[in-house]
């Protein structure tokens, strides 16, 4: 599966990269990003990929960049520009948009003892937790549409707004009892014909007697408590879908586990969960391939 993933991120890179190295320039930006990605597939750190000990015999013969070089190229506008392009070339959806999509956040949890100065805390399972999140809207076949880190500490609803403009999405936003606020469901009317329908965060049956309803709250309301709510509800039971998402994302070798040890602070998370979705990505387009290898 690896050789597989490892020749995808390489065609990419081809891919989208389209500018040519200047004269005096060692390593080039695909040569950085390549390290990097040699580095996240194995869940290594950076360092342990500038050792050509660590590379197959035919690629030893290449010079790689020291662990100083790729920590200052790493951060560079220029690498994280073609971070991006490949990544737009990967997890961006397709042309076909689907009618329904998932919000929801992964919890990335770290020590309670870590000095990382970007960490908050927050609710992840049924505890609070220091560490981040990963806020994700995406469709039932896996498609992303949206997505960003960001403290524990950050509101869902918060992120929720965010993604919303972001991604430009219509149809129907399924969501649990965090989402459910007037500004998330102001900003999904502000963008187009999009509805969130989320459990509300009274219970069944109690949301009627808040005052101030927004007008895209109300809907949903409608949705789940009318006479026939046959339809809402098991639109939002559908909403579930996310957890094999988000199970699929972490139950293979290169998958987005953990956050590990070198992953501290906010741009090294974002890089590092930036990454792990790509990867993941590219496993989903050869899914018949790698499993055929295996």
């Amino acid at each position: 599966m690896e050789v597989v993933i490892w020749n995808s991120v390489l065609a990419v890179l081809k891919q989208v990269n389209k500018r040519h190295p200047r004269a005096k320039e060692t390593y080039s930006h695909e040569d950085i990003v390549r390290v990097w990605f040699w580095a996240v597939i194995h869940d290594r750190p950076v360092s342990w990929a500038t050792r050509k000990a660590n590379w197959p015999l035919h690629y030893r013969r290449r010079a790689i960049p020291s662990s100083s070089t790729m920590s200052r190229r790493l951060r560079s506008p220029e690498v994280q520009t073609l971070i991006r392009m490949v990544e737009e070339g990967t997890i961006q959806p397709s042309q076909t948009r689907p009618l329904a999509w998932i919000v929801d956040g992964k919890p990335l949890v770290i020590g309670n003892c870590s000095k990382d100065r970007d960490a908050g805390y927050g609710r992840a399972g049924r505890g609070n937790s220091k560490g981040y999140k990963l806020h994700v809207i995406c469709s039932f076949d896996g498609q992303i549409a949206a997505w960003d880190v960001a403290p524990m500490n950050i509101d869902e609803r918060v992120m929720g707004r965010q993604l919303v403009r972001e991604s430009r999405i219509q149809g129907y936003l399924l969501a649990d009892g965090n989402y459910d606020s007037n500004p998330l469901h102001d900003v999904c009317a502000e963008v187009g014909n999009l509805q969130l329908v989320a459990r509300p965060r009274g219970g069944y049956g109690l949301t009627r007697r808040r005052k101030s309803q927004s007008t895209g709250r109300r809907r949903s309301i409608t949705l789940l408590e009318n006479p026939s709510p046959m339809f809402g509800r098991t639109l939002l039971n559908l909403r579930d879908e996310i957890e094999r998402h988000f199970g699929n994302l972490t139950n293979w070798g290169g998958g987005l586990t953990h956050l590990p040890p070198w992953a501290r602070t906010l741009p090294r998370v974002h890089r590092w969960v930036q990454a792990k979705l790509i990867l993941n990505a590219l496993k989903r387009r050869h899914r018949s391939t790698t499993y055929g290898n295996s």
